[in-house]
C-alpha cells in the first residue's frame, strides 16, 4: 500500500486546491493534491469569468499571469441598465481599479500546465477519499487510485473539495453551524460563438426578469437570463433564448449580436456560509466553506482570497509564527460575510420578485429607485466600485 508524507494534503483539484498547492510550492512548502474527478472534467467545467484586480495581482505574482495578460480582457467598469436605458459605472475613474474577464477554466488550464511542468504530485480520479485524525498532530488522507489504496500523512489537511465534498462534513455537526439561503430565481446561462455586443458587462433589470451580457473572449459571448429554479433547460430553445435576451437587454439604436449557442444550463442561486473554516488541523477554502450567488462575480475571487490568506498563514507557521494560522477562520469569514452582503445586494436589486401583482409592482418600482440612486450618486458608485473590483486583503 503506497504510503506518503507531506506537509499539506489538499482535497480537490479545482482552482482553489491547485492555486493553494502552487502558492505553497512558491513558498517552499510541499503538498499533495487528491481529486476524485478526471483532469478532463476539471478542465472542462464552465464557471466564473470575472477576476478582481487583487486576484489578477495574486496570479501574476505567482508566475501564472502570462496568458492572463495576453488573453484577459481588462474592463474599467460595468453598465447598469433599467427602464430601457444603460448607465456606465467606471471603476477606474472612481477608484483607480479594474476587473479582468478571464474564464475560470482558463485559470485552471494555467494551473494544470504549471503543475505538470513542475512535476507536482496530483492524484486525479481518486475514489473512496477519506480523512482521519483531524484533531491530531498528524492527520491523514486515504484513497484508492489505480486499484491501490493510498495513505498520505500530513501536518495539515485542506478541504478545497467544494460544497458537496467530504472535508466540511468530516467536522462533527455539533462543532459547526451552516447558514444557508436559497433564492427564488435561477440563471439560464449560455455560451455563444459570437462577438460580444458591448465592450463592458451589462447588468439589466427588466420587468420580465434579470439579464446579463458578458463575454469570455473577443469572439465568445456569455449571457444569462433570470428563470424559475424549477424550470428545465429543455424548455428553452435557442430562438426563445435569443428573443428573451433581445427583449431584456434591448435599448434604442442598439442590437444584440446573435450566434450559435454552444452550451446552456440552469444554475439555482444560493448563499451559504459555514460558521468555521478551521477544525483541528483541517482548513476549508472556497466552495467547501461558502457559496455566493453569481451576481456580484465573487465565487472564484472568494476562493482566491481564502487561498491567499491560508498560504500566507501556513508560510508564517513554518517560519515559527502560528498567529495567522490561528486567526485564519476568523479573518477569512469576516471577509466572506462582507462579500455575501454585496452579492445579496446586487442579486436583490436586479432580479424581479415572484410575488402577487401588487407587491411585485411595488418591488420593481423600488428597484428602479435604487438603481436610479446608484447610477447618479458618486458615493454609491464608489461603494459599488470598491466591492466589485475586490476588497483589499
Amino acid at each position: 500500500m503506497p504510503h506518503e508524507t507531506t506537509r499539506v494534503a489538499i482535497i480537490g483539484a479545482g482552482p482553489a486546491g491547485l492555486l493553494l498547492s502552487w502558492a505553497l510550492r512558491d513558498a517552499g512548502i510541499d503538498s499533495i493534491v487528491v481529486e476524485n474527478r478526471s483532469q478532463e472534467y476539471v478542465l472542462g467545467r464552465i464557471r466564473a469569468g470575472v477576476l478582481e484586480q487583487g486576484s489578477v495581482e495574486t496570479l501574476t505574482r505567482l508566475g501564472l499571469g502570462d496568458r492572463l495578460a495576453s488573453e484577459g480582457l481588462q474592463h474599467d467598469g460595468i453598465f447598469l441598465q433599467y427602464g430601457g436605458e444603460r448607465h456606465n459605472v467606471n471603476f477606474n475613474e472612481l477608484i483607480g481599479r479594474t476587473v479582468t474577464v478571464y474564464g475560470q477554466q482558463e485559470v485552471v488550464k494555467d494551473l494544470v500546465s504549471a503543475h505538470a511542468e513542475a512535476g507536482s504530485t496530483i492524484y486525479y480520479e481518486a475514489s473512496a477519499v477519506a480523512v482521519d485524525g483531524l484533531t491530531s498532530k498528524n492527520p491523514s488522507v486515504t484513497f484508492v487510485h489505480g486499484g491501490e489504496k493510498h495513505t498520505i500523512d500530513a501536518d495539515f489537511v485542506v478541504g478545497a473539495d467544494g460544497f458537496h465534498g467530504i472535508c466540511r462534513s468530516s467536522i462533527p455537526t455539533e462543532e459547526i453551524t451552516l447558514f444557508d439561503r436559497s433564492y427564488p430565481y435561477a440563471w439560464l446561462g449560455i455560451l455563444a460563438d459570437v462577438a460580444p455586443s458591448s465592450d463592458e458587462l451589462v447588468y439589466a433589470l427588466h420587468q420580465d426578469g434579470f439579464a446579463m451580457l458578458s463575454m469570455r473572449s473577443p469572439v465568445v459571448s456569455r449571457l444569462y437570463l433570470q428563470v424559475d429554479p424549477a424550470d428545465d433547460v429543455e424548455n428553452w430553445s435557442d430562438s426563445r433564448i435569443w428573443e428573451a435576451l433581445q427583449t431584456r437587454l434591448g435599448t434604442p439604436g442598439w442590437t444584440l449580436n446573435e450566434g450559435p449557442i454552444t452550451d446552456k444550463s440552469i444554475t439555482p442561486m444560493r448563499s451559504f456560509v459555514a460558521s468555521r473554516l478551521a477544525y483541528g488541523n483541517l482548513f476549508l477554502v472556497g466552495d467547501a466553506g461558502h457559496i455566493v450567488p453569481p451576481t456580484g462575480a465573487k465565487g472564484l475571487n472568494s476562493a482566491i482570497s481564502d487561498v491567499t490568506q491560508l498560504a500566507e498563514a501556513l508560510t508564517a507557521f513554518y517560519a515559527n509564527d502560528e498567529t495567522l494560522l490561528g486567526r485564519y477562520s476568523e479573518t477569512a469569514l469576516a471577509r466572506q460575510w462582507r462579500v455575501q452582503q454585496f452579492s445579496r445586494w446586487m442579486t436583490e436589486m436586479l432580479h424581479t420578485s415572484s410575488g402577487d401583482l401588487q407587491s411585485g409592482a411595488f418591488d420593481y418600482r423600488s428597484q428602479l429607485g435604487q438603481l436610479d440612486y446608484v447610477t447618479h450618486s458618486p458615493l454609491a458608485q464608489r461603494m459599488l466600485a470598491e466591492q466589485y473590483t475586490g476588497l483589499l486583503l
